[in-house]
């Protein structure tokens, strides 16, 4: 047991009635926020959007403008405050109103990223809640996996350089059979190489989270896909190794759910990405990565919600044959740069440096 008197109390948000004990000890209380500065701005302005908005966000015909960040429309806006006269909203409320008091926040992001963001965030309510951009942090981990991920590997070991599109929804996310079927046809249809990451279909776009897979995903495809495509693309069951693959030199894109752990690997690697946000705060991560760094494509929805093969196929051939990206590559390789450069004694260590001295000086030590 230490007798190093507490000096600081650090949580994340789903914890944020651990910050009593912070007051108690008389220690200050952070904040680690694992997402981007986009999706923390709006937790800040919460309270005061609750304030001036009326009806619901979905409903709102013109885009909300938080300060130094990209413009969101209000169906972009995430889950939790969707509805309104929820539970679920009214928690998001009570952490907004419990970051706002804390003595500082740690986020997973850089400066060279969200730097407008970043520094309109140091501004919120007079500067009195410190912000520290600490990342991108990310697991670096190796998976024992071996199998499955030797085979992955090998296959694109015979691919061309930037040539394969990697397709990926993350540890949770699933699609209907319905688009399940119009994605393999899209693919199909672009005739780009792909490495597809497959779990069966559900209605619910976070079922895996939640559910232990029990049958085999690739019977859910369309008759004859997987031998019409043999030469062309590879479809895994359930996981990949997604590290490994963004790193490998014949990936050139990356189709993702936008969780932001799968985004700042993406980053790190320099792969453009298509956006295909399916829940959370993943719409504003794709609104980010489209509109404000210009680093990938997003494909439309019909008026069923549903991303038709032929809206497919057509931003994947842009994003891994077209000049647009093209460019987008060119961008993401600044953005891998700088990621490793704040990393590699730049601002985001320089900014946990400063961090863990100040603690270090309040402990006496």
């Amino acid at each position: 047991f230490s007798k190093d008197p507490l000096v600081a109390l650090v949580v994340d948000l789903f914890a944020f009635q651990a910050l009593e004990f912070a007051k108690e000890f008389k220690a200050l209380s952070y904040f680690y926020f694992p997402s981007s500065a986009l999706v923390l701005s709006l937790l800040l302005h919460a309270l005061k959007m609750d304030e001036e908005v009326s009806g619901e966000y979905a409903d709102l015909t013109e885009p909300i403008k938080l300060p130094g960040c990209v413009p969101v429309m209000g169906v972009d806006l995430p889950d939790p405050v969707q509805n309104r006269s929820s539970e679920i909203y009214k928690q998001f409320l009570q952490r907004a109103k419990a970051f706002a008091t804390a003595d500082g926040i740690l986020i997973n992001t850089f400066i060279e990223m969200e730097s407008s963001a970043i520094r309109a965030l140091g501004e919120f309510g007079g500067g009195k809640v410190k912000l520290y951009p600490v990342g991108p942090i990310t697991q670096k981990g190796s998976s024992n996996e071996a199998d499955e991920s030797g085979k992955c590997l090998r296959w694109l070991d015979k691919q061309p350089p930037c040539s394969v599109l990697y397709v990926s929804f993350g540890s949770g996310g699933t699609l209907s059979q319905q688009q399940i079927n119009e994605l393999a046809w899209g693919l199909e249809l672009s005739c780009q190489r792909f490495l597809w990451v497959l779990r069966a279909p559900s209605n619910s776009a976070s079922s895996a989270y939640l559910e232990v897979a029990k049958e085999d995903p690739l019977q859910f495809l369309p008759s004859g896909f997987l031998e019409r495509t043999k030469d062309k693309g590879l479809v895994v069951p359930l996981w990949a190794p997604q590290i490994q693959i963004l790193s490998h030199n014949s990936v050139g894109g990356f189709l993702t759910h936008c969780g932001w752990n799968s985004t700042l690997e993406s980053v790190q690697e320099g792969v453009p990405l298509i956006t295909w946000p399916l829940f959370a705060e993943q719409k504003m991560n794709a609104v980010l990565l489209t509109n404000g760094l210009k680093v990938a494509l997003r494909p439309k929805l019909n008026e069923n919600g549903i991303v038709e093969k032929e809206e497919i196929a057509k931003v994947v051939k842009c994003l891994m044959d077209g000049a647009e990206g093209k460019g987008m590559h060119e961008r993401m390789e600044n953005l891998k740069e700088s990621a490793a450069n704040a990393l590699k004694d730049g601002s985001s260590t320089q900014t946990l440096l400063e961090l863990a001295s100040h603690w270090e000086s309040l402990s006496g030590i």
